[in-house]
This record gives structure tokens, sequence and C-alpha cells, in this order.
């Protein structure tokens, strides 16, 4: 394995860790992480030589051009969640800014990452991430639309996460994972309800297996470089059986929850809902035509069952 020069902004959240934590146990990489905070850091980042820490964020990205210019492959995880101007900068504007600074010569990939929320079930553009999108959406979408206008564009592998489960003791936690303990609270009511909906998940560990193999294997031409991540479908009402199965609840009837009945709760309750969680509700399946997974490139799969989601968020399984 030849080693390279692997630029990685994000390593502070929750999929940086888990990519980090693998580039640096798994390979011998030569890695300069981009971080806002050293002291966020929960891996090792001196348990090998080879690793520097760059603290900055990408609004300062411009100091590094010299040394972007020597980078094999760059990991481009860094994002900012909430206000509107620091969203636009970090999302769209410092994130296309880093890629342009990258060298056509020695740069081999670029791996970024975006969402599948900007997705419709065809893998293509969901015009309504735009239209109705929050900020983080809708500068993803942005951001997205203009990666073919950059001279790296036929050398970026877009990965696009489906829900992200992942966190422990030594990694921040996702935001779908913080929830998973709320299933066991509602279990009770939720076994007698039957939805509409489905979805696709995936761990972060999962995702640093699927980085680490693109890294070593980047797409040739013809495959693609547009990857949602996530396992196999999974409808809410398959999930909501097996959770009652893993935590020994039975069911003994299910109402159908309409979509006129959730319009008519929204109502009575005076449940306030921005325009993107209503389109959510409405949309119900988001689903893709196509997924990757550990599993699709021969790898095995750390999360791979709703059970497993249970049981690594810290469920008892109940007997």
């Amino acid at each position: 394995m030849t080693s390279k020069r692997i630029f990685v902004t994000g390593a502070s959240g929750c999929i940086g860790h888990y990519v980090v934590e693998a580039l640096i146990q798994e390979t011998k990489h030569e890695l300069f992480l981009l971080v806002r905070n050293p002291d966020k850091l929960k891996f090792d980042y001196r348990a090998r030589s080879g690793i520097t820490i760059l603290q900055s964020d990408l609004r300062g990205i411009d100091q590094f051009s010299e040394l972007l210019k020597t980078i094999d492959c760059a990991v481009l995880i860094a994002t900012a969640w909430g206000g509107v101007q620091e969203v636009y900068d970090i999302n769209v504007t410092q994130t296309l800014r880093l890629m342009s600074l990258l060298d056509l010569d020695v740069c081999q990939q670029v791996i970024y990452f975006s969402t599948a929320s900007i997705l419709n079930r065809d893998n293509l553009p969901l015009k309504e991430a735009e239209t109705t999108g929050h900020d983080y959406i809708r500068s993803k979408y942005t951001c997205f639309q203009q990666l073919d206008k950059l001279k790296i564009a036929p050398r970026i592998t877009t990965l696009f996460p489906t829900l992200l489960l992942g966190g422990d003791a030594h990694k921040p936690q996702s935001h779908i994972s913080s929830g998973i303990a709320q299933v066991v609270t509602w279990i009770g009511l939720l076994r007698f309800l039957k939805t509409e909906g489905s979805f696709h998940f995936i761990h972060g560990k999962d995702i640093a297996q699927i980085v680490l193999f693109l890294i070593e294997k980047p797409p040739v031409e013809g495959e693609s470089r547009q990857l949602v991540l996530g396992n196999q479908m999974m409808t809410v009402n398959q999930a909501i059986e097996e959770a009652c199965i893993y935590l020994n609840k039975r069911i003994y009837f299910r109402i159908p929850l309409t979509q006129e009945l959730a319009n008519l709760i929204i109502f009575l309750f005076r449940i306030k809902m921005a325009d993107w969680d209503r389109f959510s509700m409405n949309y119900r399946h988001f689903t893709h035509r196509y997924v990757v997974s550990p599993e699709t490139l021969g790898l095995p799969t750390y999360c791979a069952t709703f059970s497993d989601v249970l049981k690594l968020s810290g469920v008892r399984h109940r007997r």
C-alpha cells in the first residue's frame, strides 16, 4: 500500500471520528487534520507518526494553499449546521475554495460528504431541498450543483449518507442516535400504530470502511462517483416490529396512521412545523434506487439491522 498525503476536514464530528480513527489504526497514510478546536478530538492523534493537526476552520483555508498542492486525497466532512451566513460560508464558499486549491497533477481524489436529503428516490437532485429545505440542506444542494464547475470535478467522489448513526464514550453522538432512546419510551404507543414510510440508515463505522476502500480504490472511468450510503430500505412498520421483538413487546392490533389523521393531530395540538418538516411528513419514503454499504463492497457491515441499531445505542435486549 503506497503511502498518501491525506487532508481531512471535520475530524471532530461524528463521521470524522470514525474516519480518522480508521485511518490512524488501519493505514500508514500521512494525515493533515483541519480542526477548529483540537480539544474536541477524542481519538489519540499521537498514536503514531505522520499526523499533523492544523488548528483553523475552512474560513482560513487559504493559509494552507501550499500544503494543499501536495495532497494526494482530500476527505471533506466538515459542515456547519446553523446560522445562515456561517452555513453558506463553510458548506459552500470555503468548501469549493478548498477544492480549487488542490493540484490536478497531484490530487488523485476528493471525497466530499453531502447528504442524501438533497436527492430524490432516483438519486437525482430533489428540487424541494432547494426551495423548502432548511439552511443546512439548501447549502448542501447549492454546493453539489456547483461541483461540476471545478477543474477537479472529474476526481470528486460525492458521498450522500442516509440517516446517520454512531457515537459512544469516545466519539460524538449523531443526532439520530441521540434520539434512539425515545423509541423505548414511546414503543408502548408506537406498536399500536401502522403508517406509510421507509428509510435507509448507516453507521459511522461503516462509513469509515467505505471511505478507506475508496481511498485505496477510487472509482475508475465508467463507475459512479455519486454514492448514496445506506443499508437496504426499511419501512417504519418493520422498524417498529423489530423493536418490539427486541424489547419483548407484543403487538395486539395496529391502527393505520393516515395522512389525514396526522394532519388532524397537528391541527388539534397546534404543532408548529417548518416547511421542510411538513414536506418530509408528506414525502414519507426517503429511499433511493441504489445504495452502498460495506456489504456492497464485499466488506462486513457493522450495523445492518434495527436490532443492531438498538444494541449499539445502549438499549438493553429484553427477553
